[in-house]
């Protein structure tokens, strides 16, 4: 089963971090990719980009502002789809990353 995990961000949060806990963050990711290569279970990651765009229609015309962030505090940072035996393995393999330990991660099933 796939599963999409997001990544959140609050931009402000993310600043004042220290650096060795932002080195911390990064490996974490790069450790994880490394294990969910080896079993199988990676299908791709993402973080953000510098294109992006955000459509908001209204009564039939639409809106749209440059990207990659809205003007917002939370962001989405990056997100993993994995294809995991079920979302309880999803769930473990959120919990390894370093963000979680700074606000929740979101984890939904893709497919069927």
């Amino acid at each position: 089963m796939k599963h999409l995990i997001l990544i959140p961000n609050n931009v402000d949060t993310w600043k004042g971090l220290p650096a060795a806990e932002i080195e911390g963050i990064m490996q974490a990711h790069t450790s994880l990719q490394k294990e969910l290569t080896a079993s199988g279970e990676f299908v791709e990651a993402h973080e953000p980009g510098e294109e992006a765009k955000f459509v908001k229609s209204d009564d039939g015309s639409c809106t749209v502002t440059d990207g990659p962030f809205m003007e917002t505090k939370e962001i989405v940072a990056g997100y993993y789809i994995v294809d995991c035996v079920d979302m309880e393995r999803a769930v473990e393999i959120a919990g390894k990353l370093g963000e979680a330990k700074l606000w929740p991660i979101e984890i939904r099933r893709i497919d069927a």
